[in-house]
């Protein structure tokens, strides 16, 4: 009876990251250590292709839902900032405020 092919045989876009990369480890192991004819290494060589290509895609794919939950929390923890304001910042000592500033001169000491 014939050996019914996995998802990831099938698809390399269906499988999970844990698998993809468990593909391609045994691919390296298979191709450093093994002597394989030059068609099967292609062959190989393809399919390990496609497989780091499923998981780097994963991989950003994670990155991204990461960043966006960062920036959910951000928000959360600063709903009442507002876009573009500037922090209220204290004034140092000896420095002006705009009650003292007459007719908005200049004054640098």
């Amino acid at each position: 009876m014939a050996r019914r092919k996995s998802n990831a045989e099938e698809d390399p876009a269906a499988t999970s990251f844990e698998d993809a990369l468990a593909g391609l480890e045994s691919i390296v192991e298979a191709m450093e250590h093994e002597q394989l004819p030059l068609e099967e290494l292609v062959a190989y060589y393809e399919k390990g292709s496609e497989l780091l290509h499923r998981c780097e895609s994963l991989l950003q794919s994670a990155r991204d839902r990461i960043e966006l939950i960062t920036l959910r929390n951000q928000q959360e923890i600063e709903p009442e900032s507002k876009v573009g304001a500037t922090p209220d910042l204290p004034l140092t000592p000896g420095t002006p405020d705009a009650s003292d500033d007459d007719d908005n001169d200049i004054r640098l000491f």
